[in-house]
């Protein structure tokens, strides 16, 4: 019997195949959205994926601006920030974050769904959000993915 075959393989940043992937979210739910594009980040789909390596893609969101947020969430739930100063606790609301800079929910929502730690940083390096369908990275080459095939 061979016992080389049962190896299990763990990957390295040099074995690591980064791609690049575009994903449309116009009529996209947010937290679905970013749940799916978390997993791409991370390299959850691949099957040589390593908990402690950066093995996902290089993910482009376009249309952020389209984005659903479904129910009463868009003005119930409060994020809070604050600013430095004695009194400068701020609170805003998903739907006030969505009409002022797409770009920044977007990123908010997936940031929360990585590890919490020097990786989770890493890989959030790899996400790129616009608000329209016009996007800076077309010398890539990167493939469009459908969210809705991916579970």
């Amino acid at each position: 019997m061979d016992t080389l075959s049962f190896k299990t393989i763990s990957a390295n940043k040099a074995t690591v195949k980064k791609e690049w992937v575009v994903v449309d979210a116009t009529d996209q739910a947010l937290g679905r959205l970013g749940s799916k594009v978390a997993k791409l980040l991370r390299g959850k789909y691949k099957p040589n994926f390593t908990p402690h390596v950066d093995c996902g893609d290089n993910v482009i969101v376009i249309n952020a601006a389209k984005v659903k947020i479904t129910g009463n969430k868009a003005t119930d739930r409060i994020y809070l920030r604050f600013t430095g100063y004695p009194g400068g606790q701020r609170e805003y609301t998903p739907g006030d974050l969505l009409n002022k800079s797409p770009e920044k929910l977007i990123r908010k929502v997936v940031k929360g769904m990585l590890p919490k730690n020097r990786l989770g940083s890493a890989i959030l390096g790899n996400l790129y959000v616009y608000a329209g369908s016009e996007h800076n990275q077309t010398a890539q080459q990167p493939k469009n993915i459908d969210l809705n095939s991916i579970k």
